[in-house]
């Protein structure tokens, strides 16, 4: 990927290296490709949309992205009929109704008692404008599962991702003073729409190779044996390749690490598998599907290893 104009390639590879050293740091394993979009979101203030399975660390990337940065993490979760009055702000009508009620006798003009109530002091901020009045330092959004809301609010967005500002009817338009990073995440429950993606960098989380999948295990459980982190690791790999409705991610990968660890297991076994099958399947459905392909079957891709 060719640097960003006004940063010297090498000077890039350093930046790029120290995010993947400080993200590792943080418990979290990016790659190359990653690391790459993450410098370009902190160097060109781009929002980034990160789409993938369930469980593969895309909200994660915000967090350690805020903790990376020492900035302010401001998360917006998403879900259907999600409305500007819960995501971006909406007024304290009973505090409005209460100065009326004291001002009646004032001696202000209508409009001074207009501007007077429909000011800050009455405005009780949500995540999206919470993020635009941030008086210190940008903090990163996390606008998480979009794919969850509906296209209207898609649409409400575009002028926040595209211009960093938010128009209220009765303040006029709000401008961030400090740009925030914005990080959105997709599990792709349903296609968004092309002037939302046109606003922003694009990273697609697969699941992660057995060798990266081992990293990340080793990283998050430092006191795990390697036959154990092996064992469990090839075990989940084993399991997506079921045809399952909802494969385990990574996620998943490391409940089971740590559930075997708990139960102070120093290895993979039928029993230990069946104990804690609801790390791994999350419907009656999936936890009949890994059954029926036989426990040994599926153990043994990781013995072999």
């Amino acid at each position: 990927m060719p640097a960003p104009q006004g940063f010297p390639s090498g000077v890039v590879d350093q930046d790029v290296d120290a995010i993947v050293t400080g993200f590792e740091r943080l418990g979290y394993v990016a790659d190359r490709s990653l690391a790459t979009a993450i410098f370009l979101v902190i160097k060109l203030r781009k929002p980034i949309l990160v789409e993938g399975h369930a469980g593969l660390g895309k909200t994660e990337i915000a967090k350690v992205l805020a903790a990376f940065l020492d900035t302010r993490l401001i998360r917006l979760q998403c879900y259907e009929g999600l409305d500007v009055s819960s995501a971006v702000y909406e007024w304290n009508y009973q505090k409005q109704l209460l100065a009326i009620k004291i001002e009646e006798r004032s001696k202000q003009t209508v409009e001074e008692k207009e501007r007077r109530i429909f000011s800050r002091e009455f405005l009780l901020e949500r995540p999206l404008l919470e993020s635009i009045l941030a008086e210190d330092a940008s903090p990163v959004l996390l606008i998480d599962e979009i794919d969850r809301a509906d296209e209207a609010f898609e649409a409400f967005l575009l002028e926040l991702l595209s211009d960093y500002q938010i128009t209220i009817p009765e303040m006029g338009t709000v401008h961030a003073k400090h740009v925030p990073y914005v990080v959105l995440t997709s599990n792709r429950n349903r296609e968004l729409g092309d002037a939302l993606k046109r606003r922003c960098l694009y990273q697609w989380i697969d699941y992660p190779s057995l060798a990266k999948e081992m990293k990340i295990v080793r990283t998050r459980l430092p006191k795990i044996e390697e036959q154990l982190a092996r064992q469990v690791v090839g075990y989940v790999q084993a399991v997506r390749g079921l045809n399952l409705s909802k494969p385990p991610g990574v996620a998943e990968t490391l409940d089971c690490a740590e559930a075997l660890l708990t139960l102070g297991k120093s290895q993979v076994d039928e029993a230990s598998i069946e104990h804690t099958l609801g790390c791994i399947s999350k419907s009656v459905e999936d936890g009949a599907k890994i059954r029926s392909a036989g426990l040994e079957k599926v153990l043994e891709p990781p013995r072999r290893g």
